[in-house]
């Protein structure tokens, strides 16, 4: 098994290798996860989401195998190393995304460009299998995706690396003690 430490480690070094990448939007994948989690903490989310919403992109990582579709990606990464809600709020962050693009008016028209070019490949706006819309965590992953939409901003605050690696070590400890069936759509 290994330690909250190691995957601390790990997760860390996924993080920072997201510094220079970028997906055609204003700030780099690393300032964008770090917004993203200083927005779920300053909003008062409980640490799973506010981890999940660091690491939604994670599998855009050089040191995480798997690619496209990356939200799949990171819910298989994600769950054996910090459990399952957080693999799956990570993972659910698309289908929030065509979600709301599909019941929420004006919410297609306020994506970024690279957004919007990305929601056509991911399947477009449209209905969302029912099977996510009735899971118990769906309202976390449509708030994970507001914090994701938001966590764009050249210069906006966001966690620091530190941070992030106390919430890891604490959530993998969490996880490791007591794993839950997974319920979600794959």
């Amino acid at each position: 098994m290994t330690s909250s430490t190691e995957v601390a480690a790990e997760v860390t070094a996924a993080l920072r290798s997201l510094r220079g990448i970028w997906d055609e939007e204003t700030v780099d994948e690393f300032d964008h996860a770090m917004q993203a989690g200083w927005r779920a903490r300053a909003d008062g989310a409980d640490d799973e989401l506010v981890l999940a919403a660091v690491l939604h992109d994670v599998a855009r990582s050089p040191l995480v195998p798997g690619g496209e579709p990356h939200d799949r990606s990171a819910h298989e990464w994600l769950t054996p190393r910090l459990g399952v809600r957080v693999g799956w709020l990570a993972g659910a962050h698309v289908a929030a995304k065509r979600y709301l693009a599909a019941t929420e008016s004006g919410y297609a028209a306020r994506l970024s460009d690279t957004s919007v070019v990305s929601l056509a490949y991911q399947g477009g706006v449209g209905a969302v299998d029912a099977s996510w819309t009735v899971h118990p965590w769906w309202p976390d992953a449509v708030q994970l995706r507001r914090y994701d939409d938001a966590a764009k901003v050249p210069g906006a605050p966001g966690m620091q690396v530190a941070e992030v690696e106390i919430l890891v070590e604490r959530i993998a400890d969490r996880s490791a003690g007591a794993r839950r069936p997974d319920s979600g759509s794959w």
